[in-house]
């Protein structure tokens, strides 16, 4: 049995391919440990970890000297801190799926000599892991081409974005039939710190659609805690069979049982969406740095499996032109859903385990390959 400590940001574009990691390693027969941030309690409650560790970090910034000060103090903190677990749990191995707070204890890591990987979920590298390239041994990524890492002078493998078990068990699960007259269901799904936008926008652009698509809607739509009660009654006057919450814990059975998406471009909800083949409409992030929303989005389109809208001129007229257009023609959609399968990797976290074997000692063959 080897050891592995993984860590990832709080959040679930980062804890999702690191849980689903988790539990491939778990099921070959490792032990597990994680180390992130407090917003993991929120998005990672359920995560396999034999131990969490809680380690202090900060986002650097250069435009308040202040905060460059105090967040410097955080992450040389954070490095101590992660020294003194690590040492207590003595890794083969870790793995960093990105975020600031993989900085601090990736860091710790190398200083002990303890082998690493980065896993890079985006078309494009995170700030972080660009800056943890030089302490790494090997670079995983996401997508044959990803921006910034032919900078980085280590050793480079496409294995893809893991995605959790639920959602690899749904792989294969058959496109949903758009009959003339049956049920149309749209899962509206923002990452997992919701979408203001999304609020405002989808339920008006539903009360433009012709009533005939209208009355057979089925929604599921992920929103603020803040805008729940205000999206609910515009659904209320409108009369469409909605569900809402701000977190579904289900989300694979519903991309699954969904004809569409709408949703954000982040890496993994577009991991999820290609592995599970269902099309998508993608609102990328405005603002992010380095534009890694729309890297995204762009491989998503340029593949057929989805149609990129841009947050600044997205409204709703133009989101129920949309609408309109892709539900009454049941063939592009399928094509699409089609298309997204073809994109899908639902064997990444083989891959990655694989890799994590191999750098902790184990003398595995790896094939990566398909």
């Amino acid at each position: 049995m080897k050891t592995f400590v993984l860590m990832a940001g709080g959040t679930g574009g980062h804890l999702f391919p690191a849980m689903a990691l988790a539990q491939e390693l778990i099921r070959r027969g490792h032990a597990i440990e994680l180390m992130t941030d407090h917003r993991a309690e929120t998005y990672g409650g359920n995560f396999p970890a034999r131990e969490t560790h809680i380690i202090p970090s900060a986002t650097p910034s250069l435009r308040n000297p202040v905060k460059f000060v105090t967040g410097g103090f955080r992450i040389l903190r954070g490095i101590a801190v992660a020294l003194g677990k690590l040492n207590s749990i003595k890794p083969d191995a870790v793995i960093g799926f990105g975020g600031y707070p993989t900085f601090p204890p990736f860091v710790a890591a190398s200083l002990l000599g303890i082998p690493g990987i980065l896993h890079e979920q985006n078309a494009v590298m995170g700030r972080a892991n660009r800056a943890l390239g030089r302490f790494a041994d090997i670079l995983a990524m996401s997508y044959d081409k990803t921006r910034f890492a032919e900078a980085l002078n280590l050793e480079k493998q496409v294995t893809g974005n893991p995605v959790r078990d639920k959602v690899r068990a749904l792989a294969g699960t058959p496109y949903p039939a758009l009959a003339d007259s049956g049920p149309l269901r749209l899962f509206v799904v923002a990452g997992s710190q919701g979408a203001r936008a999304f609020s405002d926008i989808v339920p008006e652009a539903i009360g433009l659609l012709p009533d005939a698509i209208r009355s057979r809607l089925q929604i599921a739509q992920q929103c603020r805690s803040e805008d729940l009660d205000r999206v609910a009654d515009t659904y209320r006057q409108l009369k469409v069979n909605v569900e809402l919450a701000t977190f579904f814990e289900d989300l694979p059975e519903r991309v699954t049982r969904s004809h569409l998406l709408i949703c954000r471009s982040g890496a993994s909800t577009i991991a999820d969406a290609c592995v599970l083949g269902r099309p998508m409409i993608l609102v990328p992030l405005p603002g992010s740095l380095d534009a890694d929303q729309k890297n995204n989005a762009l491989v998503v389109e340029n593949a057929g499996a989805g149609w990129i809208a841009e947050q600044a001129t997205l409204s709703p007229q133009s989101l129920a032109t949309r609408l309109t257009t892709l539900l009454t023609d049941p063939a592009t959609l399928t094509k699409a859903a089609d298309a997204a399968r073809s994109l899908g990797q639902p064997r990444a976290v083989e891959k990655l385990a694989d890799l994590a074997e191999m750098l902790s000692g184990k003398n595995i063959e790896v094939d990566h390959r398909s």
